[in-house]
């Protein structure tokens, strides 16, 4: 939520776009996403500073952004700016690329390693 406020602080509208269930088990392995890309896209549509939310099964949203065109194009800062999917479509029309940083803990990884320690914990 801190990181999406963020980036919506960036510009006029936030659109996420949010890779369907097909493209996150391909990329992920066959145990993810936790959830399906309704809930996903539903929780996300619910916050007041999300202007739309479009689905995507492309392995990266290098097709999105293109039809998209956003002015500015945030990502986690875990990228190098020049490596972020779509850098190149954003920058040729003159925008912006941002990278942001992450609250340390609560990607979906690490919030799924913590169920399954304490689960192990109480056994």
């Amino acid at each position: 939520i801190d990181y999406l406020a963020k980036a919506a602080d960036l510009g006029d509208k936030l659109i996420i776009g949010v890779n369907t269930y097909a493209s996150v088990s391909r990329i992920k392995g066959p145990s993810r996403p936790i959830s399906n890309q309704q809930s996903r896209a539903m929780v996300l549509a619910s916050f007041s500073f999300v202007s739309m939310i479009i689905l995507f099964d492309e392995p990266t949203p290098y097709e999105l952004i293109r039809t998209v065109q956003p002015d500015v194009l945030v990502k986690g800062a875990d990228y190098k700016i020049e490596e972020i999917v779509g850098y190149d479509i954003v920058k040729a029309k003159g925008g912006t690329v941002f990278t942001l940083d992450y609250l340390a803990g609560y990607s979906t990884s690490a919030i799924e390693q913590r169920i399954l320690d304490k689960n192990k914990s109480q056994l």
